[in-house]
């Protein structure tokens, strides 16, 4: 049985088309949410990939929060040493560029991503973003490229928006799991108070319904480099 495992910083996330793609693909899909105290495992033998989703903390948050320490930790030795395929989605890619050297922080004039905004590919990125895109993004601090790394998308708010490490390591800023599900949800449970600045949640649904179709498509055919190239 072919087994990816999800990486999960709240037990409620919905992975949404990441899910649906994967298991099409017949891949079965085993989640731990190690902030409710599932340990990580000790070696990716038993997974063909892993991907770490995004959360409400940050990075950063080590000291405070053992579950950060632990998932830096095993991103450092367990997942990178293993060379199987690693996706880092918002938090998940700040844990990975975290874990390899770089710095997590907020915007220096204090902004922040809510919402749909486009994506530039790098050069390098040309293979994964075939044009300028909209992604969903709930961001208030962005990375640094790691020592390594190779940038393949740039925004006008955070500039680093897409990296590889090696061969199977990626990291993105956005959210190409977010469903309208969600958004609804958030917006009967989230503020724009504690992140303001952002697009107001008429034009997040809006956007939504116009991207969404598209962004399922661009996964798809990310997973298909990310997955098949490298069996």
């Amino acid at each position: 049985m072919k087994k990816i495992l999800f990486v999960l910083h709240k037990a409620t996330t919905n992975p949404g088309p990441v899910a649906e793609l994967l298991s099409q693909r017949g891949y079965h899909i085993e989640k731990r949410t190690p902030r409710e105290g599932d340990p990580l495992p000790l070696t990716m033998d038993d997974y063909e990939a892993a991907i770490s989703f995004g959360g409400a903390m940050s990075a950063n948050d080590y000291e405070k929060n053992p579950f950060i320490r632990a998932e830096l930790d095993w991103i450092s030795t367990t997942v990178l040493s293993s060379n199987k395929p690693f996706l880092g989605i918002c938090l998940g890619a700040q844990l990975l560029a975290r874990a390899l050297g770089a710095t997590v922080a907020k915007h220096p004039q204090g902004e922040v991503e809510i919402g749909y905004h486009v994506l530039t590919p790098t050069l390098a990125g040309n293979q994964y973003f075939n044009s300028a895109c909209y992604f969903y993004h709930w961001n208030s601090e962005g990375f640094e490229i790691p020592s390594g790394a190779v940038r393949l998308a740039s925004g006008d708010i955070f500039e680093n928006q897409a990296f590889r490490y090696g061969k199977n390591a990626y990291g993105v800023q956005f959210h190409p799991e977010m469903v309208q599900s969600t958004l609804e949800r958030w917006q009967q449970t989230e503020t724009q108070v504690k992140l303001p600045k952002g697009q107001s949640w008429s034009e997040q649904i809006q956007d939504h319904i116009k991207y969404a179709t598209f962004v399922e498509n661009w996964l798809n055919d990310f997973f298909s480099c990310w997955l098949d190239d490298n069996k």
